[in-house]
């Protein structure tokens, strides 16, 4: 529940804090007193849109403060978890914004800097404001559905609907990628097999383009460098040999016939003959030897180019690089294999679907058969509450039609309304009158009220438009919900505020050239002159106090 508040510098408050207590809570002043600033104020603190001339006239800056002590299972502290902003179950939560003159704005929560979602989040769960235009919800009968499943409390059964309704989506998608994935092969079926037994007979492995093309060029290099090396072999080969041979036969002649005069210049020149006789046998070996390192095999070459060709020719043909055919050929063969296959699995897929129509199906019908009982359930609540509210004659009904499925099952729920006899149900906003209007949503508040632990109801001129014994019993309506959460009330009628655990008086007061806005706790008996001050207007007289007592008293 909503503990304390603290403004300051919101419009015309400078400094207010107040400490609110469980039950009724009413707050009363005259119009124009500033009721609706508190409000703001309040809305601003819980994540609402701050309007441009919030801050006071004059103020640096401007904070709200509201403080809540909930109970340590209160799905609030569950919020602040998953926001991780504190789970501590024993503290209260504090929500907090500020303002500035140069239009900054900071939102906190429990002292943490967060964002304005997280606040809004975290108020949800803790605070509900009701007044004339948090109204427009219950009119609207796109909601209905949602406010009969929380009167019902329906929310395990909405998750398997949910659920259910979100694997049969799944399910239906596959079907549907599959048989457009078969339409697709099948076009191309004629077009596939030609392609997948080409590329099975060519059989492309991962990385052989490159394999080939290595291979070739390092033929075509040895063919070149082989043909060199055969001309060193001829060069080698065309009589080296045999004029070494013939001049070391020549010049061992001479050392011979000589008498001892050369035989010192010859003897050199013979020894370096014999050496470069065995240097030009060493030179012819090795030349062989190259020779016979680079083979030359053209049909190998031949092969090589042959294949290297077909591989990129095909590349070409599917406009696809050389690398990409092996995986070209398992994405065609699995194409086949959908075509050839894919009856079996479309079966499959559909005896899926199938299935998830029926678990669906079976978790809407479970959903709307209990919405068919809390309808009932509704409708009886509603009739208990109208006639206290001086609605005897009006009757409430749950219309429920079928409608398209979805992730609330298969059915459209509206709230209609007849308040005089004979005339058929309708629309709550086109049926009802202003003070109906505003009683009939009270009772409907009342019975719709299903989490009342913890949280915080405000209510904003709900008895608008009624007076006498109908605001009495809306004030008896309120003082009986605030039974099970704590509510306040904003209201300008006697019976309603007569009906308060507590009391606060709002009022403007003026100090030399500024207005000031004051929210007063009231004594019993500042509370009888209020109450009378509402009965009677401005002069008190000792009738209106008297009347005054009569209704808190009653």
């Amino acid at each position: 529940m909503l503990t304390a508040l603290s403004i300051e510098n919101i419009v015309l408050i400078e400094k207010l804090s107040l400490e609110f207590e469980t039950g009724l809570n009413v707050l009363t002043g005259e119009t124009g007193a500033g009721k609706s600033i508190l409000l703001d104020a309040l809305g601003f603190a819980l994540g609402a849109r701050a309007r441009g001339e919030l801050l006071r006239a004059g103020a640096s800056s401007g904070s709200v403060t509201a403080e809540f002590w909930v109970p340590q299972d209160h799905g609030a502290h569950d919020v602040l978890a998953e926001l991780g902003l504190g789970d501590d179950r024993e503290e209260p939560i504090l929500l907090r914004r500020t303002i500035t003159a140069d239009g900054r704005r900071g939102a906190f929560v429990n002292d943490k800097r967060a964002s304005t979602e997280a606040l809004r989040s975290i108020a949800a769960s803790l605070l509900e404001v009701h007044g004339q235009q948090d109204d427009r919800g219950l009119l609207d009968p796109k909601g209905h559905i949602a406010l009969l499943d929380a009167f019902a409390g329906h929310d395990a059964l909405l998750l398997e609907v949910r659920t259910g309704w979100s694997k049969l989506r799944e399910a239906r998608a596959a079907l549907d990628a599959a048989k457009e994935a078969q339409a697709n092969a099948a076009r191309d079926e004629e077009f596939l097999r030609h392609a997948v037994e080409e590329l099975r007979a060519l059989d492309p492995q991962p990385g052989e383009d490159d394999a080939l093309d290595l291979a070739r060029r390092q033929m075509q290099a040895a063919a070149r460098l082989r043909s060199d090396v055969l001309k060193a072999s001829e060069a080698l080969g065309s009589g080296v040999e045999a004029q070494l041979s013939d001049a070391s036969r020549w010049l061992e002649d001479v050392s011979a016939k000589d008498d001892g005069t050369l035989e010192t210049e010859i003897a050199p020149v013979l020894a370096a003959m014999s050496r470069a006789f065995a240097e030009v046998a060493e030179a012819s070996a090795g030349v062989e030897a190259l020779l016979e390192r680079l083979i030359d095999d053209p049909a190998a070459l031949e092969r090589t180019e042959e294949r290297l060709f077909a591989l990129r020719a095909l590349a070409r043909k599917h406009h696809i690089q050389p690398e990409a055919l092996p995986g070209l050929a398992e994405d065609f063969s699995n194409r086949l294999e959908a075509i050839d296959g894919g009856a079996g699995q479309i079966a499959d897929l559909e005896k899926a679907v199938e299935a998830a129509e029926r678990t669906y199906n079976a978790a809407a019908e479970t959903l709307s058969k209990s919405r068919i009982s809390a309808a009932t359930r509704l409708e009886a609540a509603m009739t208990e509450e109208l006639p206290p509210l001086k609605m005897e004659r009006a009757v409430f009904k749950v219309e429920m039609t079928s409608s398209s499925p979805g992730t609330t099952g298969t059915d459209a729920v509206v709230f209609t309304i007849s308040t005089n006899p004979g005339t058929p149900p309708g629309p709550l906003n086109k049926v009802a009158s202003g003070g109906e209007l505003s009683r009939f949503l009270l009772a409907l508040k009342v019975c719709l009220t299903t989490r009342a632990e913890g949280l915080t109801m405000i209510f904003d001129e709900i008895d608008r438009g009624v007076g006498g014994a109908t605001a009495d019993a809306v004030g008896r309506r309120l003082a009986r919900l605030s039974t099970q959460s704590q509510v306040l009330v904003v209201t300008h009628s006697p019976q309603v505020a007569a009906q308060g655990a507590h009391h606060w008086h709002i009022r403007k007061r003026v100090e030399g050239d500024g207005t000031r806005t004051e929210v007063l706790p009231l004594s019993p008996d500042e509370r009888v002159d209020e109450v009378a001050r509402m009965l009677s207007g401005d002069r008190l007289t000792d009738e209106a106090r008297a009347a005054a007592k009569t209704l808190l008293e009653g």
